[in-house]
């Protein structure tokens, strides 16, 4: 098995969240060993009996091809933050999911994308100003996301379907478990002419915890996230915490100051979210740097497969780092100067520490950098 495999099969491990993989990954250690480890080495690492025990069933090659071909006998793509096609914004994020699965046109992860969520129960207005919006930014071609829960979920992946638009579901189950049931005409139309998506294994039903971490990830894949009609307490607002703490925009439609339903837009504005009254106030925002940012995340669709839209660098001629995407190819040049600690790699590069983050990770698991003492690294 190589190493993405494995990376697979320990995602869907008992007992493994994201905090135990990336304590894992820290080891450096070759994933394709790990198969061959027993509970007292895992034990080592500090796995809890439980864990220990089953991992090494979990992890045989027998039960994870037999996962895989489940997979691809029910046409479900696996996209790992090993691969290429991992959308690139995605790995800006805090915690960005090891393993994504997909059902429909995979090639919308690489499209310009903005999230759109709101309450499950909402008025005439909300429904009304969620189609309005959708309109408009579908005409612009940009692919809506949200979570397919009922009312302003909903609305927006039924508005943009309407449209011929492109829009993502970004489910909190395995992306083979229908919630609502109601949508599940919803559901297979998107699956049909759009994509739906999940970070969670076959199988995997609804739960209160897997809704607001699915809302990350539609935070994750968007420029953008639009609140549309939001109570103070509703789940759409873990969204825009999401999507601030990754640096992204957050947006909010104003609401009457008598509605439940406003209370948490009306909360937004105060913050200083953007106010939106029409579909230009969103793209105002985007106008001058749409082409920008597409030259950076667009994927071009053709019949014969995908050709990814992005600047040359001088970078591409080295042969040996030219799997890596830009942001991965800056920290490795830097590096290549040298050892550096993440402050002086933050100073050289400009990026975020959200952004930092990741990309450190993402090299770590490529095995081209290494983590020392003191927050030091170094060149493989």
């Amino acid at each position: 098995m190589d190493e993405r495999d494995v990376l697979i099969g320990l995602h869907e491990a008992s007992g493994i969240g994201w905090k135990r993989m990336y304590a894992i990954l820290q080891q450096h250690v070759d994933l394709r060993e790990l198969p061959t480890w027993n509970a007292g080495r895992w034990r080592s690492l500090g796995m809890p009996e439980k864990v220990a025990q089953t991992l090494p069933y979990e992890l045989s090659e027998t039960v994870i091809r037999q996962k895989l071909s489940r997979y691809t006998s029910l046409g479900i793509e696996i996209i790992t933050i090993m691969d290429d096609t991992y959308p690139l914004l995605m790995k800006e994020i805090v915690q960005p999911p090891w393993v994504l699965y997909l059902r429909g046109r995979h090639q919308l992860l690489h499209s310009f994308c903005i999230g759109m969520v709101g309450t499950r129960v909402p008025t005439a207005y909300g429904r009304r100003v969620a189609e309005l919006l959708v309109q408009g930014l579908t005409d612009r071609g940009i692919t809506i996301v949200s979570g397919l829960a009922r009312g302003i979920d909903s609305a927006c992946h039924e508005a943009t379907l309407q449209a011929n638009g492109q829009t993502i579901a970004v489910l909190g189950t395995g992306v083979d478990v229908i919630y609502p049931l109601e949508n599940r005409l919803l559901y297979e139309r998107i699956c049909d002419c759009g994509l739906i998506l999940s970070e969670y294994p076959l199988g995997t039903r609804p739960s209160p915890g897997t809704f607001p971490q699915r809302n990350r990830i539609i935070a994750g894949l968007s420029h953008g996230s639009i609140v549309v009609e939001a109570d103070e307490r509703s789940g759409s607002l873990i969204t825009t915490d999401f999507a601030m703490e990754s640096n992204r925009d957050v947006f909010a439609v104003p609401g009457p100051i008598t509605s439940p339903k406003s209370k948490g837009t009306l909360s937004l504005l105060k913050q200083g979210a953007i106010m939106v009254t029409c579909v230009d106030d969103i793209m105002n925002e985007y106008d001058s740097r749409l082409q920008d940012l597409c030259d950076k995340t667009y994927v071009k669709q053709e019949d014969n497969g995908i050709v990814k839209g992005a600047n040359h660098s001088p970078s591409d001629d080295l042969a040996n780092i030219s799997h890596l995407t830009e942001q991965e190819k800056t920290i490795y040049l830097i590096l290549e100067q040298g050892d550096a600690t993440v402050d002086e790699i933050q100073a050289k590069s400009n990026f975020d520490f959200g952004l930092l983050h990741t990309v450190l990770l993402s090299l770590i698991i490529k095995k081209q950098i290494s983590q020392r003492s003191g927050a030091m690294y170094s060149l493989i």
